[in-house]
């Protein structure tokens, strides 16, 4: 073998340990991308087991302190005698109100259980609108007054005397049940809670919940709908604070193929509006269940 082989021979190796340490370099790159990749993920994974536990323990809270509250009152209740009845009369009213802040978070918590587990389905039926806000309106009637708000329930006059919409009727109770909480909740004393109904032009259910209260930011506006994020300004708790009731919302209103607008102002108010395609599945039943809400209006204290 002359020089000018050996020469050749020579270039052709220092050429292919080049690639070689240039193959190496990338892979020690893509692993260093790799590493980087998996500490972040196991950083978001022990963000969200904290967020959970923290969603657990709310959860826990907002179940045990209206049982022991209910629990309290009623054996004050026993103990009274009969030359209290207005006394009595009152803490009956309170145990009705902490039994219907509890049914009302025992119906997100399942729902949200359906949800996690994949299990929600619409159930058409003809819904009475009308019926069903009214009955909001009455079933929230003591939680308003106590806000000192003023309530109002506006149907767009062209709708007619009864406004009958095609569509689930539990879930949307469930959905507009927690956009008016919110908006007791959030609202100010001597503000007003305003809801505004009907159909589109193109057939579609539009209801507008709007208060006067706290408003919410931009950047919270984009994580409300979390069921795992809280936000410092509390606006996406329920009555109580644990951000549940919004990311029900937006996965019903999902399922039922609509969507979920929200418009807000720090320190103005916020307008939560529901848009909903009546279904076209065929159902000629009238959906009672959707019509009512929590307790039934018999019990007046």
């Amino acid at each position: 073998m002359d020089h000018n082989e050996t020469l050749i021979t020579d270039e052709i190796l220092l050429e292919e340990l080049s690639k070689r340490i240039e193959r190496y370099k990338s892979a020690l790159d893509n692993l260093n991308t790799l590493n980087k990749q998996l500490l972040e993920l196991n950083k978001k994974l022990s963000e969200s087991e904290a967020l959970k536990s923290h969603f657990i323990s709310n959860i826990t809270n907002e179940i045990i302190n209206p049982f022991a509250s209910i629990l309290g009152l009623a054996k004050s209740i026993t103990e009274c005698n009969d030359e209290s009845p207005d006394k009595m009369k009152r803490m009956a009213a309170l145990i009705h109100r902490e039994a219907f802040c509890l049914d009302f978070q025992f119906k997100n918590i399942f729902a949200a259980a359906e949800i996690e587990a994949g299990e929600i389905q619409p159930i058409i039926s003809v819904v009475n609108i009308d019926e069903m806000l009214s009955g909001l309106m009455q079933q929230y009637s003591r939680e308003i007054e106590m806000r000192r708000l003023t309530s109002y329930l506006i149907k767009d006059p062209e709708d007619g005397n009864v406004l009958l919409f095609k569509t689930d009727g539990d879930k949307l109770t469930v959905v507009l049940s927690n956009l008016i909480s919110n908006a007791i909740n959030f609202n100010r004393p001597n503000k007003k809670l305003t809801i505004k109904y009907g159909k589109t032009v193109d057939g579609m259910l539009k209801i507008s919940v709007i208060d006067e209260g706290l408003g919410i930011s931009e950047e919270n506006r984009k994580i409300i709908f979390d069921r795992f994020k809280r936000l410092d300004s509390g606006i996406n708790s329920l009555n109580r604070g644990h951000g549940l009731g919004l990311s029900i919302n937006k996965a019903y209103i999902d399922l039922l193929e609509g969507k979920l607008f929200v418009e807000s102002k720090e320190n103005e108010g916020s307008t939560f509006t529901v848009l909903l395609p009546e279904s076209t599945v065929a159902s000629n039943d009238y959906s009672e269940e959707g019509n009512e809400v929590f307790f039934g209006d018999e019990e007046v204290f």
